[in-house]
């Protein structure tokens, strides 16, 4: 009777100790999850390539050049303290999902910059001495820092405007995003603020399809920035749309009329579908 109830203890012991996890981990070895299920349907989610367009359907198009200030009611997901949006594109870049493109006068996307280039970006780099206590040599080490994150106050958007004839409807297509980082003196004073990068937005759909976007209704909200800014859920304003001179907005106004200007380019817009219907 004794090497019975001896026999069953053992056995009892087995089976707790063998309880796993849904994904195969030990019970004891189980990571504590700071909520009430594994959030897994948004590091699996895919996006949808874009409908091929024919050129000849694209009847009329026009670049839009637009600027998200993050400091804006609407844009303040874009600074959410847990991971803002510049640091989502800075991981994908350092991960190598993203190709970063050089900030020339065109914006064409066509000069990439070097890994090498991207990191000396991201990260600060400085020199420290030190003194071994023992032999007395001097050693030079080369640190990486990391940049204020908070510097990054603004957002540059490329993107086109488009009637498509096959559906007869106007379309938008972005193309690109640009961080802007502000740039100070050594006393601390604004200087200027200059784009860092551009990112191609079609190649990063899918890396941002998979980072959730902070919603303060709903903290089990789906939605992506891929979902936000196909969307269209941010504010911005226009500064540039193509011209003769390729010029923008500030070449030729100041003040109020930079912003009345911009308010006109939009509504030029809307006023062109709207001006191809008969009522």
């Amino acid at each position: 009777m004794r090497y019975s109830i001896v026999i069953i203890c053992l056995l009892f012991s087995i089976v707790i100790n063998a309880q796993v996890t849904e994904s195969g981990e030990p019970l004891e070895k189980k990571v504590p999850l700071d909520g009430i299920t594994e959030k897994k349907l948004m590091k699996q989610k895919r996006v949808l390539p874009y409908a091929p367009i024919r050129e000849a359907d694209v009847f009329w198009e026009k670049r839009i050049w637009r600027v998200i200030d993050t400091r804006e009611k609407m844009n303040l997901h874009f600074r959410y303290p847990k991971k803002m949006f510049a640091q989502v594109l800075f991981d994908a870049l350092e991960e190598g999902k993203l190709t970063a493109y050089q900030t020339n006068d065109n914006d064409d996307f066509s000069s990439p910059y070097q890994k090498d280039e991207v990191m000396s970006m991201l990260y600060e780099t400085d020199t420290i001495t030190s003194f071994d206590p023992i032999t007395y040599e001097e050693t030079i080490e080369i640190v990486f820092n990391e940049f204020d994150l908070d510097d990054i106050k603004r957002f540059r958007i490329k993107e086109v405007w488009y009637f498509d004839e096959q559906s007869s409807t106007l379309k938008v297509r972005i193309l690109g995003i640009a961080p802007m980082r502000d740039i100070y003196d050594e006393t601390g004073n604004f200087l200027y603020e200059m784009p860092m990068f551009w990112v191609y937005y079609p190649h990063a759909r899918e890396a941002l399809a998979r980072e959730q976007v902070f919603n303060p209704g709903n903290d089990n909200s789906p939605m992506s920035w891929t979902d936000l800014f196909e969307m269209r859920q941010f504010s911005s304003h226009i500064y540039k749309e193509s011209n003769v001179y390729d010029r923008r907005i500030k070449d030729y106004a100041s003040g109020v009329d930079m912003l009345l200007e911009s308010k006109n380019i939009g509504s030029g817009i809307f006023n062109f579908e709207h001006d191809l219907w008969s009522y």
